[in-house]
């Protein structure tokens, strides 16, 4: 589940030509708002994840009201889609606990972002979520 509050980026280091998939989330920072209601999410709602470099990879770590929070590399990015998977985490036994374990970000717009969450326990999915939001406007 993600914990509902503004969106955070860390900056880093200095940008290189490897952390160019960090740039691209840098231009979000902001606030980001659920554009519809949605199975954790109400219209309006604020949304966070935290994304940070870890070297020349692209990392986010997700607090969850699971109380885990699991950590997910990029694993290559096809023009705005980013696919994560798990890379280990706090307070998770992958072969047991229930935890969010991949997602996929599509940077639909400047202001705009798509993103699907796959929770598993035991092994096995246990819950998707689709997540459509949009940069709250001042």
């Amino acid at each position: 589940m993600l914990i509902l509050a503004a969106l955070v980026l860390a900056a880093g280091a200095a940008a290189t030509p490897a952390s160019a998939p960090l740039e691209r989330f840098k231009a979000l920072a902001g606030d980001w708002i659920a554009a519809e209601d949605g199975d954790m999410v109400k219209k309006g709602d604020l949304v966070t994840t935290v994304y940070h470099a870890d070297g020349p990879d692209l990392v986010l770590t997700h607090y969850c009201m699971e109380g885990n929070q699991p950590r997910m590399r990029a694993k290559g990015a096809q023009g705005p889609r980013f696919d994560f998977a798990f890379d280990g985490g706090t307070h998770i036994d992958q072969s047991r606990d229930r935890h969010m374990h991949s997602a996929v970000v599509d940077l639909a717009g400047p202001d705009e972002i798509r993103s699907q969450w796959n929770e598993i326990a035991g092994g096995k999915t246990v819950f998707v979520a689709r997540m459509h939001l949009v940069r709250k406007t001042r």
